[in-house]
């Protein structure tokens, strides 16, 4: 049923490049110029969720800067460790939607996809950051399971590939899913939540666009991009790359007190997006994992802020601010009476 249609005789130039990330928070401080003992608070080099982050993305960082916005995003804290009330494991109920072979089934006629643990970018306020892949991802051992349930259920036209960062999978396993999903008819739409195209813009490379391009599916790329420092000229390339292949290109954001929470960078985002060819589509309030209270933006300051947006920025430029509530048939879109 799933069949080899990728293959290459050598790794690709981005498996390389993300085998080379930083993984020593003394490391990207040096690289960084920046002094320990002047760190915003206290730094912890040995936290559970370890810090990873691409060379590439280093290099976007502001040097000697201990408040640029990339560094904020994957600097490990000693806050994290702190217990916050309201501040849990799984904040957006991903336990009671799990299904067979690592899928995950909340709203209706959709379904996600949990392809795998990994990422190029470990982002301190992930909310996935306590989620269990050794139990809960469509491992090939497992995707039987998971193709079954998608077969079954009729009602299903959309399936969400995520992780983890799906694009952190080599081509050709990629191509066993979607082969395997385009024998199933009533799925129409693949949607692709990933964040290498920002971190690891080379992961865009003509073998992934072939994939994109051969499928018969429907393709919504969201990417996840926080600030448009981001997104240099080589990133733009490659979202440029992805949106030729006849994707929609979509972006959400995560707002994050410290790092985009002014109206200032916030519609220099969103102006960035729409240069090179990405719809900012929506801005979530912080999802309240255990270890992330310290990124957390009021609600209130979140509502005038998106007010700040309608009024400098066309609507199609205006993110929808939202929050994922465990239960809710679909997210909670909170600016719409603004």
């Amino acid at each position: 049923m799933i069949t080899r249609s990728i293959s290459s005789t050598q790794p690709p130039r981005w498996q390389s490049l993300l085998a080379q990330g930083v993984r020593d928070v003394g490391e990207l401080l040096a690289r960084l110029d920046l002094d320990p003992t002047q760190a915003p608070g206290p730094l912890d080099p040995n936290s559970p969720f370890p810090l990873r982050v691409p060379l590439g993305f280093v290099a976007r960082m502001r040097r000697g800067d201990w408040n640029d916005p990339l560094l904020r995003q994957v600097l490990p804290l000693n806050a994290e460790s702190a217990h916050h009330p309201g501040f849990v494991l799984d904040p957006v109920g991903d336990a009671p939607s799990r299904r067979p072979g690592g899928l995950l089934h909340k709203y209706h006629g959709r379904v996600l996809m949990i392809l795998t643990g990994a990422c190029a970018i470990h982002c301190r306020y992930c909310f996935r950051r306590h989620f269990p892949y050794s139990e809960a991802h469509a491992a090939r051992s497992r995707w039987q399971e998971a193709w079954d349930y998608l077969r079954d259920d009729t009602s299903i036209e959309e399936v969400i590939l995520s992780g983890g960062d799906p694009l952190s999978l080599p081509d050709e396993k990629l191509g066993e899913l979607t082969d395997a999903l385009s024998e199933i008819p009533h799925i129409k739409r693949l949607r692709l939540h990933t964040r290498l195209p920002i971190v690891l813009p080379e992961r865009i490379d003509d073998a992934l666009s072939s994939w994109l391009e051969n499928r018969r599916f429907q393709w919504v790329i969201v990417v996840h991009s926080n600030h448009a420092l981001e997104l240099d000229q080589t990133v733009a390339e490659a979202l440029r790359k992805m949106s030729r292949t006849g994707a929609v290109m979509l972006n959400q954001a995560v707002l994050l007190k410290g790092v985009n929470d002014t109206a200032h960078a916030q519609i220099a985002l969103s102006k960035r997006l729409f240069e090179i060819g990405v719809m900012p589509y929506y801005l979530h309030l912080l999802d309240r994992v255990a270890g992330t209270a310290h990124f957390e933006v009021e609600q209130t300051h979140a509502r005038a802020l998106i007010g700040q947006l309608a009024a400098q920025l066309p609507g199609y430029l205006v993110p929808r601010l939202a929050r994922e509530e465990p239960g809710e048939p679909a997210k909670q879109v909170l600016a719409a009476d603004l």
